[in-house]
Formats: C-alpha cells, sequence, structure tokens
C-alpha cells in the first residue's frame, strides 16, 4: 500500500514528506492507522547524529492509532482496537521481561538498526529500503509495528493525547517516580523543562515531593514548569542551588532529574551539587555517542553516599505503566492536554522542529 511519511535521508537535511511504499504485516506483526505523533526531541537526535541510526529513515517514535491488519499469529488484539505504541518493545520472555525490567528487553537491541526484528525492512522508496525509529515510524499515515511495541488502551481513549504516552509522559514521569523513586515530602530538581523536564515535574508532584524546581533557561518553559507541578523555577543550575539550600536549611534535594536536550558530561557535577547526602542524580537526556566523560566530585559520592544513574524510558513497564497513566489523565490527576502546545499537519513537521529549537514548544503534536 502507499503512505505519506516523512522521511530522512540524510545527516544535517530536512524531513522530507512523500509518498511511500509499505509493505503489509508479518508474522507477530501488526498494520496501525497513526491518530497523531509526538515531535519528540529524540528525533532530532536522528537530525545532528547524536543517534547514530541507519538512515534513511521514517522518524517518529511517540504515537498511537487504531489496529487496521493483524500478521499471522497475533492473538488478542482484533482490527479497531486503540493502541499505543511504545518505542521500546517487549518480549515477556527474556530475562530481563522476566525480572520486570521490560524497558531493558533485549528485543530493545534492534530499535536503532533500521530494519524491523526479521531484518527486513517494511518501507520502500526511490528504489531504497527505509528504516524505521525504534521500530515505529510514527511520522507516517500508517505503519507496520512489532506486536511486542503495541499496548492496547480501552476503547474511547483519546488517542492524540495517549500518543504523548509513547514515549515523552512515560519518560518523564518515570524517571521521577521510579528511576528517581521520589517520594511524600522529597525535594526534586529536574534541569531541563521541555517534553521530558513537565512529565518529571509531574511525576514528582504526583508523588508528593514537598518542593520541585525547575531549571530552564527558556522563561516561557519556566512559566509553564509551575502549571504541571512546580513549586519554584530557576534558569540556572547555580540559581537553582541557592533557591534549594534555602528551601531545605542547606540540606539541598533528595532527586536531581536530568531532562535538557542534550546530557553533557560536564554538568553533571552541577546536578550532583544539587543534590544532599544519599541524593540521586537521574540522567534522562541522552548524550553525545562519542562524549565518554563527565565531572563529578567522587569524594563527595563516596563521603555523602550520592548516586548517579541513567534512567531508559523512565525504568517503565510499559504494559502497565501506559493504561496506569492514562488512568491518572482520565482522574484528572495528569495533565496531557496542556503538554501539546501546538498542532501540525504532517506536512508541517519542520516547521514544528523549527518551533521546539526555539523553545516555543512543550511538545508539538502532528495529528493525521
Amino acid at each position: 500500500m502507499k503512505t505519506k511519511a516523512a522521511v530522512l535521508w540524510g545527516l544535517g537535511q530536512k524531513w522530507e514528506v512523500e509518498e511511500i511504499d509499505l509493505d503489509p504485516p508479518g508474522p507477530g506483526e501488526v498494520l496501525v492507522k497513526l491518530t497523531a505523533s509526538g515531535l519528540c526531541h529524540s528525533d532530532e537526535h536522528l537530525v545532528t547524529g547524536d543517534l547514530p541510526f541507519p538512515l534513511p529513515v521514517v522518524g517518529g517514535h511517540e504515537g498511537a492509532g487504531t489496529v487496521v491488519e493483524l500478521g499471522a499469529g497475533v492473538e488478542d488484539l482484533d482490527v479497531d482496537d486503540s493502541v499505543v505504541l511504545t518505542f521500546l518493545p517487549s518480549c515477556g520472555r527474556c530475562s530481563y521481561c522476566a525480572r520486570g525490567m521490560t524497558n531493558l528487553c533485549d528485543l530493545g537491541g534492534a530499535v536503532m538498526m533500521g530494519p524491523q526484528l526479521d531484518g527486513g525492512y517494511r518501507f520502500h522508496a526511490r528504489g531504497e529500503d527505509i528504516g524505521q525509529m525504534c521500530l515505529l515510524g510514527t511520522f507516517s499515515e500508517y505503519t507496520v509495528v512489532p506486536v511486542a511495541s503495541i499496548v492496547k488502551v480501552d476503547q474511547g481513549t483519546s488517542l492524540d493525547k495517549a500518543a504523548l504516552i509513547g514515549c515523552g509522559v512515560t519518560t518523564g514521569y518515570g524517571s521521577a517516580v521510579r528511576s528517581a523513586e521520589v517520594r511524600a515530602g522529597d525535594t526534586v530538581v529536574v534541569l531541563g523543562a521541555g517534553g521530558i523536564g513537565m512529565n518529571a515535574i509531574q511525576g514528582a508532584r504526583i508523588a508528593g515531593a514537598r518542593y520541585i524546581v525547575a531549571v530552564d533557561p527558556v522563561e516561557y518553559k519556566r512559566q509553564r514548569a509551575v502549571e504541571f507541578g512546580a513549586t519554584h523555577v530557576a534558569e540556572s543550575a547555580d540559581s537553582a542551588w541557592e533557591i534549594v539550600s534555602g528551601l531545605t536549611r542547606g540540606q539541598l534535594a533528595d532527586a536531581c532529574i536530568v531532562t535538557t536536550g542534550v546530557a553533557e558530561g560536564a554538568e553533571t557535577g552541577a546536578a550532583l551539587a544539587l543534590v544532599g547526602k544519599r541524593g540521586r542524580v537521574v540522567i534522562t537526556a541522552i548524550g553525545h555517542p562519542e562524549e565518554s566523560t563527565i565531572t563529578a566530585s567522587l569524594l563527595e559520592m563516596t563521603l555523602y553516599e550520592k548516586t548517579i544513574k541513567g534512567a531508559l524510558y523512565g525504568s517503565s513497564n510499559a504494559q502497565h505503566d501506559i493504561p496506569r497513566l492514562l488512568e491518572l489523565y482520565n482522574t484528572g490527576q495528569l495533565k496531557l492536554d496542556e503538554l501539546i502546545t501546538r498542532e501540525y499537519r504532517l506536512e508541517e513537521i519542520n516547521q514544528g522542529y523549527d518551533d521546539m529549537r526555539a523553545g516555543l514548544n512543550i511538545r508539538g503534536l502532528i495529528r493525521y
């Protein structure tokens, strides 16, 4: 079949929206008609090369839609089911899935390779095979994905809002609630108040944090952070330290979550300095692939038992957490509508990313 999609053909290039070919679903796969796709910063990393992904590729890894066709052997799904696509597949059988760490499923090793799990390609154009971002490719009206990348949700779910839970909401919320283990009464600092950071702020609020300090150089994002639960805002880590030190009588924060556009090794020390004894620093932002050093005081880590840890997908379990987050939305505890700053047509995708770079959006959304 034919589908309209946004393809990245080369590093540093614009997304090109064109009609391409899409194969039917194979065994264990599902054809999905997309309702919406979020414009996540991770797809910008494809353009810059911070995520070394084979090109060409259909971008997009944050989406939701309805099932159109089932491949052989697919059970527990029916045509017209509402689904959220999760950018990390889970097989349910490997050692990590068996221990509840589905975000670390062995299948995740395939998400940056380009082809599908069987080694074949589903998208084709200009005589070439085209990969899919994280096995998904949600910058397309239709896509074929593994059943391992699908979470079925209730009929009647607002799929345009649910699309954001496929990546940004779950990653940010989980970074606070699961990775940082924020508890009632904690003081939390979130470095970066974009699409991931706002949800880390929400997660900290829902977990019962006493103080939440949002740090971002963009005034608009600092203003919006209060709407999502920040009790205080700062434009730099240095000014945040003054705020946190005053609020906690010098004990500093219990957790600092790094959700900046790109994780910089030289800034790790500033994050570590914001937390006190047994403080947790969680690195959610993607770092440069060639960067292998960070700045941190090892003496401080030992004497104060501070920790630094990475967070992939917010240490979340998609099959459990995506429906749970939708329940929090339905009960008014989780904000989704407010995350969507602007909506775009697929043809406007490059404008959407220009707006993201300019700091105008919390989250841009492509609506099909």
